[in-house]
């Protein structure tokens, strides 16, 4: 596994992969909560055309004031609920809502994704997406690169802490 996850590092870990990819959102931040948050999202709408993926997770970023942390911790019920107008392919603003309470709950009571297992991490956003309105397959998340690239990443970041 590591000498795959080497290979994948040398692969995708450059500037210029970075730059026009989705893994781009989460490297904005520095606070490692703002980073799992971003990389969590941004890999929850990582299908289909990579500027789009861009444009809308640069988005859901902005509508979160560009403090996901913050954002998940200090906003209530009814604030989450009045985002609105969000929309990625089959992804819209029921699905956002969905994914952000379930973040809330994540870091108010178990202390963050970090806590939990990647298995478990896959399990909610099968679970958030079939809750949702649109209950898209599981396939979209499973794709082979997108999940190799969410890997690196968080090996990446443990690295360099």
């Amino acid at each position: 596994m590591k000498e795959f996850l080497d290979e994948k590092v040398e692969l995708y870990n450059r500037p210029a992969f970075i730059e026009s990819d989705p893994i781009s959102i989460p490297h904005q931040f520095t606070k490692k909560q703002d980073i799992e948050i971003a990389g969590f999202l941004a890999a929850t709408i990582a299908w289909g055309n990579r500027k789009m993926i861009l444009r809308n997770a640069n988005r859901m970023m902005e509508l979160l004031d560009h403090s996901p942390y913050e954002f998940i911790m200090n906003s209530s019920n009814d604030e989450i609920e009045m985002i609105e107008r969000f929309v990625h392919r089959t992804f819209n603003s029921t699905d956002f809502i969905y994914f952000l309470k379930a973040l809330q709950n994540i870091y108010r009571y178990k202390g963050g994704l970090e806590t939990i297992s990647r298995h478990t991490i896959l399990l909610i956003h099968f679970c958030l997406l079939s809750m949702s309105s649109t209950g898209y397959s599981l396939n979209y998340l499973m794709k082979k690169e997108r999940r190799d690239m969410y890997l690196i990443h968080l090996r990446v970041r443990r690295q360099r802490n």
